[in-house]
Parts: structure tokens; sequence; C-alpha cells
């Protein structure tokens, strides 16, 4: 992979705003807070209040897009206001389908994606935790949820989002976007869309997908990097065939990544 280098003796200078890195953040924040816990009557009153396209900082106007959207709006559609405890408990158990207990055989944790038997706290939780620990931050309890977890590199993501604007800066934090997030997250939205039973957690993963997708390409062209993520060795994916919310075809990353105006 090539990557641009400063010539030498020069000062790296910003290239992306501290607003617009705020932004991304932001639209991180969101994505970290989705994937964090289960919806609630507030969030999902907030939800309801934008249409999914204004949620982001980011375009993700397009095709596969336009899937996630339609899931989204179905879904919050399908949904009394405000939702009623049995709407709440049934989304909490999707929820806990998704990130919790792996009722979908889609793990929200890098290693099972990455390792050749699947399992959890392998090779990826290591190499999470050097990048986190150069960055003089862990995660809270790895124990409970590794290193290498959706939620805890996530929030890592959003850190060095806020972190220096310069071109070094922005490498770092693409670097670890290609290295680890954009290997598997792809991968992990397409199974849960094409398993779950709530389109609306189906239509919110594809678009959790999609955006990381158009950020790095939005940090790569900022930063001159190459952004092509790693190919899994391992992991191969069964076509179950249609479903709630699956795309056809592996998610692409974008041409133009441009800003479209403030997030949450």
């Amino acid at each position: 992979m090539s990557e641009a280098v400063a010539p030498s003796g020069s000062t790296p200078s910003p290239v992306l705003s501290a607003g617009e890195r705020h932004a991304l953040a932001e639209d991180v924040d969101l994505l970290t807070r989705l994937a964090d816990r289960e919806l609630d009557g507030e969030l999902i009153g907030l939800l309801r209040a934008r249409d999914p396209a204004e949620w982001f900082a980011l375009d993700l106007s397009g095709e596969e897009f336009d899937v996630a959207r339609k899931l989204i709006a179905d879904g919050l559609a399908e949904l009394s206001d405000p939702p009623t405890p049995a709407q709440l408990d049934d989304l909490a158990a999707e929820y806990a389908a998704i990130h919790l207990v792996n009722g979908y055989d889609a793990s929200p944790a890098e290693s099972v994606w990455r390792d050749e038997d699947h399992l959890e706290r392998q090779e990826a939780m290591f190499l999470a935790r050097e990048w986190y620990a150069r960055h003089g931050v862990k995660a809270p309890n790895w124990r409970v949820r590794a290193d290498d977890h959706l939620v805890n590199e996530l929030q890592f993501l959003a850190l060095l989002l806020r972190g220096g604007g310069s071109r070094d800066d922005l490498s770092e934090t693409a670097r670890f976007l290609r290295d680890h997030l954009l290997v598997w997250t792809p991968l992990f939205a397409d199974r849960v869309a094409a398993r779950c039973r709530i389109q609306l957690y189906a239509g919110l993963t594809l678009a959790m997908a999609i955006h990381l997708r158009r950020l790095g390409a939005t940090l790569g062209a900022a930063c001159g990097l190459d952004m092509t993520a790693p190919a899994l060795v391992f992991q191969q994916i069964k076509d179950d065939g249609p479903s709630c919310g699956s795309p056809r075809g592996p998610l692409k990353a974008p041409v133009n990544t441009p800003f479209t105006g403030p997030s949450w």
C-alpha cells in the first residue's frame, strides 16, 4: 500500500478543519451510541425527527444508502409514537441478539472475523490494544468488551478524529480505520441485515458500514493514503438469499464524499 510522505523537514499542515473533524467525530459518536446499548424512547424520537440522510455530516447518498434509509424509515413507521413498552422490549431483544449473544452468528468483535477458528480475543484484540496504548488509552473492561469490540473501536476512532488535524494525524486515523474497522464491519453489517428480525436494526447496521466506508474514502483523499483494507483470510460469508435488508453485493467505497452539514 502506498502512503503519502511529507517532504523531509516540512511541517504537516491541517488538511481538514477543526469543524470538519468535530462533525466527523460526532457522526462516529452516533454510531457508537447505536452499538453501545438498545434503543430507547428518547433516541427513537430523535431518529424520527430527521431524515436518515440528515443524521450525518457526510453525504451518504447512493443506491446502497437508499436501501438502509428505507429500512430505517419503514422500521420507525412500524413503531407507535411513543413506542409501547412491548415494542421497546422487542427492540431490546433484537439488540441483544445482535450485540450480546451472537444470535445471528455475526459477532461485534473483530477477532471472530479474522481468526482461523473464529475465536474472540485473538490477535486482532492485541493489535487494537497496541493502538490504544500508543495514544494513552485502554478499553474500560476487556473481559466484558474486548479491545477489538465494535464499541471500543468506534470510540477510539472518534478520539483520533478529535485529535490534531495535520496530514500525519489524519493518516494515523485513516490507518486505524482501514486496518481494523473497514476489514470486518462490511461483513458484519451484511450478515446482520441478512438475518435479523427487525428491519430498523438492519437499516441502522447497514448505515453504519456505509458511513465508515465513506469516512475512509474522505480521510484517504485528505491525506493521500490508499484505503484498501487488508483481505480477510479465513472468514467466509454464507449467502442466505433475500432478506430484510442485505444489499446486493459488497459495500463499495464512493468516489466523492462531500460534507453535507452538521451532525447530531
